[in-house]
């Protein structure tokens, strides 16, 4: 089992609204040098522009640095999931993490598994794994009904149980319902805030530790390090009063993080190349 960083921990600092926006490459450094053991490429769009050979020199640049890359995208659209298992195997990606819909298309408890069903195949055949996130587009039961039906060993939950408290359904029994089927592990952690005037509630990011993130309790039940799940750093980080303030908070949440959970993973694969 490793512990790792997303692009999402990376969020703002790698966004236009900084001067200097970090490129795929430096997030990558930056997780090396972080400790962490993993970097997750989520949502990242570029990832999808690189050529062969840049593919090739991002792969050998993570195993220089002891990184294991895993992608993450949205969809489950043929062409679209065959592409990111091409892209997979040329970064020597284990697991690729999706979602039930993507900007274009919205498919249904039967669409989405014919569509699974279409490629999981290809997946087994080089063992690489698929994982569906749960979050408020769609009920964590429908998820998981479409995981149970199909019962590949190359598809399961990212589980992410923040996600889904915009869908009225509460972590605890998120984390519970989904358990023996969670493959990836996306931690942050998460409050409400009451607004000025006492005029309705802000749900947001907060440090890891200090929300409603039950950690423990999570771990006791998915125990990651028995069934070898990596856990993937992420944030939702409010902007700050200046770009400054947010990329030196989004680093130092980052940091809290990776020890905060290396505390209570002490076995935990780390990167070679810690600074």
């Amino acid at each position: 089992m490793a512990i790792g960083l997303s692009t999402y921990a990376f969020f703002w600092r790698a966004s236009s609204r900084v001067p200097n926006p970090l490129g795929l490459a430096a997030m990558l450094e930056q997780t090396a040098e972080s400790g962490a053991g993993v970097f997750q490429i989520c949502d990242y769009a570029a990832v999808e522009a690189l050529s062969p050979a840049e593919l090739e020199k991002l792969r050998q640049r993570a195993v220089d640095l002891g990184i294991q890359l895993e992608l993450g995208t949205r969809g489950l659209a043929t062409d679209h999931l065959t592409r990111y298992l091409t892209m997979a195997r040329a970064l020597d990606v284990r697991f690729i993490r999706t979602m039930f819909n993507s900007a274009t298309h919205k498919p249904t408890q039967d669409e989405a598994l014919a569509l699974l069903r279409c490629v999981l195949p290809e997946f087994e055949q080089y063992n690489i794994q698929l994982g569906l996130e749960t979050y408020e587009q769609v009920k964590t039961r429908d998820v998981l009904a479409v995981v149970d039906a199909i019962d590949s060993p190359a598809l399961g939950i990212c589980l992410d149980p923040g996600n889904c408290v915009a869908a009225l359904e509460y972590p605890h029994e998120v984390i519970e319902l989904t358990a023996s089927r969670v493959v990836n592990l996306h931690i942050k952690d998460f409050a409400f805030a009451r607004q000025e005037g006492w005029v309705g509630f802000t749900y947001s990011g907060c440090l890891l530790g200090t929300g409603l993130l039950d950690y423990d309790a999570l771990h006791q039940t998915i125990r990651p390090n028995e069934r070898n799940i990596n856990q993937i750093v992420e944030h939702w980080l409010p902007w700050q009063a200046s770009a400054e303030e947010t990329c030196r908070l989004e680093d130092a949440w980052t940091r809290h993080s990776l020890n905060y959970l290396y505390t209570r993973n002490p076995y935990a694969n780390r990167s070679s190349h810690i600074l």
